[in-house]
């Protein structure tokens, strides 16, 4: 049992941090008309991109890192607890559909595991335990990428993410939204997004969480536009998984083309609905062979196999 002075030591903690802060203006809200309130809360958030671009050059340090290791083989992994464990499953699980990465490239952990998707597992965020043991069922090594998400910066879990991570050579990043965090100490590349106190005291699933997913979706995006999984802004290495998308898939090929439905569907004919392989059949007038051999040489890169069916 937590002893009560063990309880005045974390209460004095959370005191000093920026997102547990009270603001006494924001006492009477409740008493607001339900516009006034809507009002309020579009404003609070109006103010993270703000925020979120104050640390651009430490986000674009950090994908960069990330992105290298990625090149050559390794995975890309959030751990976080909470709310920000949720969006770093999220962020994860949208990998595969939009860019074709198999779901042990990027990967998401949450402390409590999968049930703590929908309710809270009591305990689960203060043991860098369980975040060791989490990490090393994943056998992380020098090859991998792994970011510690903690609103506060000083959640166990995410730090003890970090620091198992960086003892085994993993390229290691915290991403926290408080200044000076134990978090981002921890970690070889610090993201400390500071939005200042939230509308409810301490809730940072607002403010904090909106910073969070707006850095999270940066990593994930930039970094696979940096892997080659896009040609331009399209996403050519969507993968069709059901009717929108194989609509999608169809669309890009045009948008990327030019060429005829009829073109279209003979190209994704002849590369098993490949949607960059049949933008290289059609713009470097090969065959779908040649084509997947080009992709391979390149890395995946379009850009690249199409310069080399012009060289």
């Amino acid at each position: 049992m937590t002893s009560y002075a063990a309880y005045a030591a974390l209460r004095a903690q959370l005191a000093t941090l920026t997102t547990e802060a009270f603001r006494p203006e924001l006492a009477d809200i409740d008493r607001l008309p339900t516009l006034d309130l809507a009002r309020l809360m579009n404003d609070e958030d109006a103010t993270v991109p703000a925020a979120v671009a104050t640390r651009l050059p430490e986000i674009a340090a950090a994908i960069d890192a990330a992105a290298a290791r990625m090149a050559g083989g390794g995975r890309l992994i959030y751990a976080g607890a909470g709310t920000a464990g949720r969006l770093g499953v999220l962020d994860a699980s949208e990998c595969p559909p939009t860019f074709n990465t198999d779901p042990a490239e990027v990967v998401g952990l949450i402390a409590g595991g999968p049930p703590a998707l929908v309710r809270a597992v009591e305990g689960a965020e203060d043991s860098a335990e369980l975040a060791t043991a989490d990490l090393a069922a994943l056998g992380v090594g020098a090859a991998d990428t792994v970011v510690g998400v903690s609103a506060s910066g000083r959640t166990p879990y995410a730090i003890g993410a970090v620091e198992h991570a960086r003892k085994a050579g993993a390229l290691t990043v915290g991403l926290a939204c408080n200044a000076d965090s134990a978090l981002g100490a921890a970690a070889e590349h610090a993201i400390e997004v500071v939005v200042g106190p939230e509308l409810l005291t301490g809730s940072t699933r607002l403010k904090a969480g909106t910073a969070q997913k707006l850095v999270l979706n940066m990593f994930s995006t930039i970094t696979m536009i940096r892997l080659g999984k896009t040609y331009g802004n399209l996403m050519v290495d969507v993968r069709a998984s059901n009717e929108k998308l194989r609509a999608r898939s169809r669309h890009i090929v045009a948008l990327a083309t030019g060429a005829s439905d009829a073109e279209i569907e003979a190209a994704l004919g002849t590369t098993d609905g490949e949607v960059k392989n049949a933008i290289l059949v059609l713009l470097g007038r090969v065959d779908a062979p040649t084509a997947a051999r080009l992709l391979a040489e390149s890395k995946g890169h379009l850009r690249a196999a199409l310069d080399a069916t012009r060289g």
